[in-house]
């Protein structure tokens, strides 16, 4: 029996229930942050996280589709995302000249400096936090 299945067949305990609401509960808190900092730069939460996973994508420039799937959100979706960043000046499309279904993106110098700044701040709070859950997660190896 593996580890995994021998934890999932004991009992769970009071401090099963602890754990996971106090993790839930950083978690919580941090998305909390993320959000109120977004707003501050003029930001909705999906903007912020568009961007940053259009920076933060591996394997070149994303497209539209990668966008989408990074974010777990339709098709659609993420092109009405990708024109309100467009239309705020984060972002720029260009079509792939030898696909031209495709479409790649990249962020603008003002795209950027939002993100270089909100990527700052969040640095700094996950350094903050880092210590309370440190201890959670090694409970959760245990």
């Amino acid at each position: 029996m593996t580890g995994r299945a021998a934890s999932s067949r004991r009992q769970l305990g009071p401090q099963d229930y602890r754990l996971l609401a106090e993790f839930r509960r950083l978690l919580r808190l941090f998305l909390v942050f993320s959000e109120e900092r977004a707003a501050e730069v003029g930001l909705a939460p999906q903007q912020h996280q568009a961007l940053l996973a259009i920076k933060g994508h591996e394997g070149g420039v994303p497209t539209v589709g990668d966008l989408a799937a990074r974010l777990a959100i339709r098709h659609h979706s993420a092109v009405g995302l990708v024109n309100r960043l467009a239309r705020a000046g984060y972002v720029v499309r260009r079509g792939d000249r030898s696909d031209k279904r495709r479409v790649t993106l990249k962020l603008t110098k003002d795209g950027e400096a939002v993100l270089r700044k909100l990527t700052a701040l969040h640095r700094a709070e996950l350094r903050r936090v880092a210590p309370l859950l440190k201890p959670l997660l090694a409970q959760l190896q245990d």
